[in-house]
């Protein structure tokens, strides 16, 4: 069973405008993350592009990560998909592959009610025997988990952590709380919404979802392990150096200026999904020039 903690680091997963993997460079994007010893890759996130690309294609970057890691990092797969059925196969896809987990997310036209996600959620687990992570994300789900569904999926077998949205520091640590006194010991609680990130770890977080840490993973672990040391000052004062960064994921999405600082440094030429369009010039001067002022090593 798969141990959710520390620091995920969420990659884009590059491809062509026919939405074909391109499986070179998303091996270039792997290697960095794999030789800093992250804990866990979440492939296929948001970050990830996952709702856009075919199932086939999906397949191929899983098998593609699974190698590359050689059972060394465990791999966490996005498995969100519109119908149950098609989940449970992008899960089963993932599990045969070699995946640790999968990433679940409530995705849907039509709003769903609690007792809908909670049924699709124990339906995904219990037909693809893939240890399931909750992922909360109410920007692009319009679905929000109160902390009683949570609760409620934290006892089903086979659903073993969420990934939250990491609220205002001044709330996290009582979300944390809310969500401890409801989830079994051992059920792995974590954060996304990287600049907000620090302070859920000081209050109690297990994992860190990051999506700096798909293209900077030195930085992101140096945190992690100050925060996990009880070195809140120094996790702090790391974190306050990137906020120059998080100005631009605040500013241009974090999925879009992740794209411009891979092609900028050489990682891998690439472009979102489309309609999401890549940076205008303007705002990739902007990128390129805020890491190129900033006084700290990023690698």
């Amino acid at each position: 069973m798969i141990d959710l903690k520390g620091l995920s680091a969420f990659p884009i997963t590059p491809s062509d405008r026919d939405g074909r993997v391109d499986v070179g460079a998303l091996r270039a994007l792997l290697d960095p993350l794999i030789a800093a010893k992250v804990d866990s890759i979440g492939l296929l996130g948001s970050t990830g592009s996952y709702p856009y690309l075919a199932r086939d294609e999906r397949r191929r970057a899983v098998q593609t990560a699974v190698r590359l890691a050689e059972g060394t990092t465990p791999i966490l797969v996005g498995i969100g998909a519109l119908r149950t059925d098609e989940a449970v196969r992008l899960a089963q896809d993932a599990r045969d592959a070699g995946a640790a987990a999968g990433l679940l997310a409530p995705v849907s036209y039509t709003p769903l009610t609690d007792d809908e996600v909670f049924e699709h959620f124990q339906t995904v687990a219990r037909e693809s025997g893939l240890p399931i992570c909750i992922y909360d994300n109410p920007g692009t789900t319009h679905f929000r988990f109160t902390p009683a569904l949570i609760g409620r999926l934290s006892r089903v077998d086979g659903i073993v952590a969420v990934k939250s949205p990491a609220l205002d520091a001044s709330a996290l640590a009582g979300h944390v709380a809310e969500l401890r006194a409801v989830v079994p010991s051992g059920f792995s609680l974590g954060y996304s919404a990287d600049w907000n990130c620090t302070e859920a770890l000081l209050a109690g977080a297990e994992i860190w979802y990051s999506v700096l840490a798909g293209i900077f993973p030195k930085v992101c672990l140096e945190i992690v392990r100050a925060a996990a040391s009880g070195n809140a000052a120094e996790a702090r004062r790391l974190n306050a150096r990137l906020q120059p960064i998080w100005d631009l994921f605040k500013t241009f999405s974090s999925l879009r200026v992740v794209y411009a600082i891979a092609n900028l440094r050489g990682i891998c030429a690439a472009e979102p999904p489309r309609p999401i369009l890549p940076l205008p010039a303007d705002a990739q001067k902007r990128v390129a020039d805020t890491l190129a002022g900033m006084q700290i090593e990023l690698g």
